[in-house]
């Protein structure tokens, strides 16, 4: 049966994903004058959900956490998908666009653990909890002492495994802790500097077919263009640097006035290796800085390095 909703929002079952999405919907309500129920909110589960041991790393990457969102839209299920930013592929399916983003929130990883209060306080050898190889690389470089076990799931499903003793500690994001009321969960806050996030990471983006300008206009009012200039730059790294699941890279962005400063890092999975560059460029143009600081860093890192990395 045709569903008479006023716009028709995809999103994965996980608490996190949504909460997300009745942001959205409550965002576009208030934006448009709709009651919420006007709003639908879909449900679809994507491969991601279903393999919750496998690595992404070795199950596909990314798009695992979207390809089957983008497949109801691509049919006209749904008008826009909503996401966790830093979870899409470097490169969407033709026809598909990220075409608008919230005002990003912390993007800090942060650490969790019921024994101790601080990474350095992990004893010698303890056992960190993470499946993400951005994240094991930057631990092993601060502590190669420690073990990395891994660590899929949910926020639930993490924090259960640290009750069961699976590990001592786990990196979990700090936006997404914060939007499910978990903020006191948070042991500490990583230096964002020291370990820099992943790209895109905390920021919600709103998914579109190119074609579809009604739903152009009617999310338009909910983009924060900060963010998205960030993000922008911060995937165009990714592209230009063939990123995925199976590559340790982090990212900053700062804005200032028109200029926006990117500096990235790729490490080896064993922390041991980590290349750093800086960029600046006019923050209009996001892709070309973003673009551009890949191709220092690949400069930099010389034609071995990426062989590297699994996959």
């Amino acid at each position: 049966m045709q569903s008479s909703a006023f716009l028709r929002i995809g999103s994965r079952g996980s608490n996190l994903a949504l909460v997300q999405a009745r942001l959205v919907q409550r965002l576009l309500s208030e934006a448009h004058g709709l009651p919420l129920d006007a709003i639908e909110i879909r449900t679809i589960t994507t491969s991601g959900d279903r393999l919750t041991d496998a690595p992404l790393s070795t199950a596909g990457g990314k798009g695992l956490f979207s390809k089957e969102i983008e497949a109801a839209l691509e049919a006209g299920e749904v008008d826009i998908g909503v996401h966790s930013s830093k979870d899409m592929a470097t490169r969407l399916p033709d026809g598909l666009v990220l075409a608008a983003f919230l005002e990003r929130e912390d993007i800090r990883d942060a650490f969790v653990s019921l024994s101790v209060k601080t990474l350095d306080e992990l004893p010698q050898g303890a056992r960190l909890g993470t499946s993400s190889l951005r994240r094991a690389s930057q631990i092993l470089r601060a502590r190669p002492d420690l073990e990395i076990v891994p660590f899929r799931g949910n926020v639930d499903t993490r924090l259960r495994k640290l009750t069961d003793g699976v590990a001592d500690a786990t990196l979990l994001a700090v936006a997404g802790l914060n939007r499910l009321g978990r903020a006191s969960d948070i042991t500490d806050y990583l230096d964002p500097e020291r370990f820099l996030p992943a790209p895109a990471q905390g920021a919600i983006g709103l998914e579109i077919r190119a074609d579809d300008s009604r739903s152009f206009e009617l999310i338009a009012p909910l983009n924060h263009q900060q963010t998205a200039t960030a993000v922008h730059g911060e995937r165009a790294l990714l592209d230009a640097l063939d990123g995925s699941c199976r590559t340790a890279i982090g990212v900053v962005s700062h804005i200032a006035e028109k200029t926006l400063m990117l500096r990235g890092e790729i490490l080896s999975p064993d922390g041991r290796i980590s290349i750093e560059a800086r960029h600046a460029g006019p923050a209009a143009a996001p892709e070309a800085v973003g673009h551009e600081l890949g191709q220092i860093l690949r400069d930099k890192a010389g034609s071995d390095f990426l062989k590297l990395f699994p996959g």
